[in-house]
């Protein structure tokens, strides 16, 4: 046997240095992310997510081990410490993790006199302990007693030299366990809980005189817990760790049980050690959550994408039959009804890019006591004459950072969800306050900054939520609401303004007492201004092009309806499908381009590289990108191209011939 001293601690250490590979590759992945294809980006973000879980895994790990050999240890040193007899501690290999004073005076020495081969006869007693749990032999003099090896738990071996033979070569030797810091079960062969020590009695809520069945105290294998134990009875489960679920009410515990068979008195026992897996089970269900919403949220961005084409071409087409029609033309209702419900087909799209946060915000300094009461009218008008709405401001409020239109929308669902949930009527308070976190504040699987944040409380006196579906709530089409009553986006849509805003969103519920949104912003400086008003924008009937586009696009219908919006507004447009089409329409050095007007996401080359090639040629040029995407999708790209504009798709006739006119106007792209 190997005498090394392995003190819990260095287990400890030992596990975390088995994880710190795993974190460097985690940490590694997130590094190569803004580098790679965004095809790629979220595979590499997953593998790096699972493999940052496996390594927090084998921290708690190693931890709980390091837990149970301490116990292990104190309990030897009381029972073992002063015994003639020698006894020892190993690991599998047979490193030495404890030892009594007569095993260092001569455990090798009793061996080495009754023995011809020690190792041999250790190889065996260890091989048939590790099968069955225990094993012994007469040392062949008997006057040396008998050499004995136990299994405890799952990974140490406890030897002993006995001057006195135990009463069966089988039966373990018992150990008085009350006291261990690892919580330990014995089940009989029905599955009762014969012992218990105060550790385990703790974890489950055993009291001490009680002798439940372990199917009462615990439930979650997906199988019947009594046919789990009769499988360890047999040796199919033991040693093989399951996570179940302790039935305590109002307390969500998790236990993760190691069975190992053994004989007690003639009978066969099954030794349970247990570890309480809630820390675990809580990290992997926040894992399992944020990659579903991760999930989610790239297949909303994707259909959000798509969609905004199809508007894009929808409006743009209706736009110009509405330019051709008067309002006394028979078909003009029936136009004004198409590019109605386009309108709200691409509001319901942008609620599914607020989700995924990769909506195009227009973010702006505001004071959040005038947009609330700029809302109020309309607000006293969505709740109705049943229910009372106040509002409470703090004077000192200071202003946010924000898309002024996008909050509006916020408040206007929670209150909307408020009034909702009383049918009977009651009253809404909304209440803007400035908060100070001195330290940074862990809620709700998030971790909120220190420092200085602005407010807005929305709450009612209504039916409340149901605690299984308050970690629910901002999930995409997930609603409590009748059928036809609702989309299930309202909460989605504002959880996603308010991550893109920088803010933070929870919520506090009580049902038949009411619910609570609290926001939070972070505050500006206290002498930020507001920003600059626009000046009013010259009609786009009234402005007339002159100049030459370059517009690639690859979806047709969408390249159809710029070209000719753009020839009708006296512009020459030249069309390319690709990025390589357009770099060869560039190769005509007479050929000259004021505009050039690309999509971003597109077969082949996108719009990024293939405009920062082209200005190469072309220094002049003014740059526009379009996309169903948000801006920020492929800021990083854009940052190299700082002068470029960004119109953001679905857009009407107004906003490209506006768009296009400005940059040509400019004489150069203005910076965004």
């Amino acid at each position: 046997m190997t005498d090394i001293r392995l003190k819990p601690d260095a287990i400890a250490a030992g596990a975390i240095g088995s994880a710190v590979p795993l974190l460097a590759l985690a940490a590694l992945g997130a590094v190569a992310a803004p580098f790679l294809p965004d095809a790629k980006v979220g595979i590499l973000a997953s593998a790096s997510a699972t493999l940052f879980l496996v390594a927090l895994f084998l921290v708690a790990l190693g931890g709980r081990r390091a837990l149970l050999r301490r116990g292990m240890i104190r309990l030897l040193e009381a029972t073992d410490g002063d015994s003639d007899d020698p006894a020892l501690l190993t690991d599998l290999r047979g490193a030495i993790l404890w030892r009594n004073a007569a095993a260092e005076r001569d455990f090798d020495t009793r061996l080495s006199r009754s023995l011809a081969d020690p190792e041999q006869a250790k190889a065996a007693l260890r091989a048939r302990a590790l099968s069955d749990g225990n094993a012994s032999r007469l040392l062949p003099s008997g006057r040396e007693g008998r050499l004995g090896v136990t299994r405890l738990a799952a990974s140490d071996l406890l030897w002993r030299i006995e001057s006195r033979s135990v009463e069966s070569p089988g039966e373990a030797r018992a150990l008085d366990v009350e006291s261990l810091p690892v919580p330990l079960l014995e089940l009989d062969d029905r599955g009762t809980v014969a012992v218990a020590n105060a550790a385990a009695r703790a974890l489950l809520g055993v009291g001490p005189e009680e002798r439940p069945a372990l199917s009462r105290l615990v439930e979650g294998l997906g199988r019947p817990i009594i046919d789990w134990i009769e499988d360890a009875f047999a040796g199919r489960a033991v040693l093989r760790p399951e996570v179940v679920r302790a039935v305590r009410p109002g307390m969500d515990t998790y236990v993760q049980i190691t069975l190992d068979a053994v004989t007690r008195d003639g009978e066969r026992r099954l030794i349970g050690v247990l570890n309480d897996a809630t820390e675990l089970k809580t990290l992997e269900a926040q894992f399992v959550q944020s990659q579903k919403m991760h999930a989610i949220g790239q297949l909303a961005g994707g259909i959000a994408h798509d969609f905004n084409n199809l508007l894009t071409a929808i409006n743009g087409h209706c736009d110009l039959l509405l330019m051709r029609h008067d309002a006394g033309d028979p078909d003009y209702s029936d136009l004004e009804q198409i590019n109605q419900n386009a309108n709200r087909a691409a509001s319901l799209v942008r609620q599914l890019l607020a989700y995924s946060r990769k909506q195009n915000l227009r973010p702006e300094s505001i004071d959040l006591r005038d947009t609330l009461s700029d809302l109020t009218h309309l607000l006293n008008r969505l709740v109705g004459e049943r229910v009372s709405l106040t509002f409470h401001h703090r004077r000192d409020l200071r202003r946010v950072r924000a898309d002024r239109r996008q909050l509006e929308q916020v408040i206007m669902n929670l209150v909307v969800n408020a009034r909702d949930a009383m049918p009977d009527g009651g009253g809404i308070e909304v209440e803007t306050d400035m908060d100070r976190l001195e330290a940074p504040l862990v809620r709700d699987r998030v971790e909120m900054p220190a420092g200085c944040y602005a407010v807005i409380r929305v709450s009612d006196r209504g039916v409340g939520i149901a605690p299984d579906k308050l970690d629910k709530i901002f999930e995409p089409f997930f609603t409590t609401k009748k059928p036809g009553e609702g989309t299930g986006l309202g909460l989605s849509t504002a959880y996603g303004i308010v991550k893109q805003s920088g803010g933070y969103i929870f919520a506090d519920s009580e049902v038949g007492v009411g619910t609570t949104f609290t926001l939070y912003f972070p505050a500006q400086a206290e002498n930020a201004q507001p920003d600059p008003v626009p000046t009013a924008k010259e009609s786009f009937l009234e402005q007339k092009g002159s100049g030459t586009v370059l517009l690639v696009e690859d979806e047709a219908s969408v390249r159809a309806f710029a070209a000719r919006a753009l020839r009708m507004s006296g512009f020459t447009v030249i069309e390319s499908d690709c990025a390589e089409t357009a770099l060869d329409v560039l190769a005509d050095p007479d050929l000259r381009i004021d505009v050039f007007l690309s999509d971003v996401i597109m077969p082949g080359r996108d719009g990024p590289s293939w405009v920062k090639e082209a200005l190469e040629q072309r220094p002049g040029a003014a740059v526009i990108f379009m996309s169903g995407y948000a801006e920020e999708s492929f800021a990083e790209q854009q940052a190299t191209l700082p002068e470029s504009r960004f119109l953001p798709k679905p857009f009407s006739l107004p906003d490209l011939i506006s768009t296009v006119h400005e940059c040509v106007e400019d004489g150069r792209p203005a910076q965004t």
